[in-house]
């Protein structure tokens, strides 16, 4: 059967091999409420999928409009067969009780690095913070090179913010984007650490400035959610 959980979900467990995200956009907050509400509904009457679906997780997006998905697959011919044969009947009961929602695409990634602190199990997020990064063409060695970078810069930044828990960096299988999801103590933390002074999440630094100037990035976009339903087997 199928369990609802208010704990975040663990990113960087090493069964996961293949960590999907999608969005759908929903329109308003009610609306926003009323996808979760109907996505648990459809869900929760009806067996767990498969035993290689570890969880499924929404968030609500403070652009008051989205609600992005973060489902937990062993791999990607399990998901491949709940597609085929049990994901219709859920997304019919969802669409007839949210008509209208606009699904704006899967993306397939692989975990790549993480940076967890010793104490982030005492630490709860109260805000998740998305960092999808573009390059212009398909390169699997310049995205772990670019995260690779990025860690660099985050192990000597010379003022690291309070508010930040963690970061799990995911490469897209396509070669072409990394999506960073970071947790954070709240919202207001990270407004305050994009207000301080360089460009964007770190000092002005020279290891900062080279992760923002990489050859080939294309766009930087960030988005803030809250974490609002999580299903795991029971």
């Amino acid at each position: 059967m199928t369990r609802r959980t208010d704990t975040h979900p663990d990113l960087a467990d090493p069964r996961i091999g293949a960590p999907l995200f999608s969005t759908w956009r929903v329109g308003t907050p009610l609306r926003q409420r009323r996808t979760v509400e109907a996505f648990a509904a459809a869900w929760e009457r009806r067996p767990w999928p498969s035993p290689a679906l570890l969880g499924h997780h929404l968030y609500t997006g403070h652009d008051a409009s989205t609600v992005l998905h973060y489902s937990q697959w062993t791999d990607e011919q399990a998901h491949a067969a709940f597609a085929r044969t049990q994901r219709l009947e859920r997304v019919d009961e969802i669409d007839t009780a949210v008509p209208g929602i606009e699904r704006l695409g899967l993306g397939r990634y692989r975990h790549y690095r993480s940076r967890v602190p010793e104490d982030r199990a005492a630490r709860t997020p109260g805000c998740v913070v998305l960092v999808d990064v573009e390059f212009e063409s398909a390169d699997p060695e310049r995205q772990r090179a670019w995260v690779d970078a990025v860690f660099e810069a985050l192990e000597n930044e010379p003022a690291p913010h309070p508010g930040g828990i963690a970061a799990h960096f995911h490469l897209s299988t396509d070669g072409t984007r990394v999506l960073n999801y970071a947790e954070w103590e709240s919202a207001q933390a990270h407004q305050e650490a994009l207000a301080a002074p360089g460009d964007g999440i770190g000092s002005a630094t020279a290891r900062w400035e080279r992760v923002q100037t990489w050859p080939g990035l294309k766009s930087s976009t960030v988005s803030r959610y809250d974490h609002a339903l999580g299903l795991v087997p029971d």
